[in-house]
C-alpha cells in the first residue's frame, strides 16, 4: 500500500507542477501563449478560462472533498492532454512528448488513487 501512496503523491505532484507552470504562463506570458494557441489552431479567448479550469482541477484533486468532482477533474486533464498531444502532433512541431508524459503521469495518479480508495 505504501508504494501506491508514493506513486500517487509523486505522479500527482509532477502533474501539479506541470499545471502550475502552464497556468503561470497563461496568466503572465499571455502574448507568447496566444501565438502558440494560434499556431495550434485554437482560439485565444480560451486561454484564461483554461487556466482557471486547471487551477480548479488541481484543487479538486488535492482536496478530496467530492469523489465525483475529482473524477471530473481527472477527465478534464485527460482531455486537455489528449488535445495538446494531437494539436502538436498535427502541426508536427515535435512538442507532443510533454503531453504524453503528462498523460502517463495522469494515468498513474488516477489508477493509484483508485487503488488507495
Amino acid at each position: 500500500m505504501k508504494k501506491f501512496n508514493i506513486a500517487y503523491l509523486v505522479s500527482t505532484g509532477i502533474i501539479t507542477a506541470f499545471m502550475l507552470m502552464s497556468t503561470g504562463m497563461y496568466f503572465f506570458n499571455h502574448a507568447e501563449v496566444s501565438k502558440v494557441f494560434t499556431t495550434l489552431g485554437y482560439p485565444t479567448y480560451i486561454i484564461y478560462p483554461l487556466a482557471i479550469a486547471k487551477l480548479l482541477g488541481l484543487i479538486a484533486i488535492w482536496t478530496n472533498k467530492s469523489k465525483s468532482l475529482k473524477e471530473w477533474a481527472y477527465a478534464g486533464f485527460f482531455f486537455d492532454f489528449i488535445l495538446a498531444f494531437f494539436a502538436h502532433y498535427m502541426i508536427n512541431d515535435g512538442e507532443q512528448f510533454p503531453a504524453l508524459v503528462a498523460l502517463l503521469l495522469l494515468a498513474i495518479s488516477y489508477f493509484t488513487w483508485k487503488k488507495l480508495k
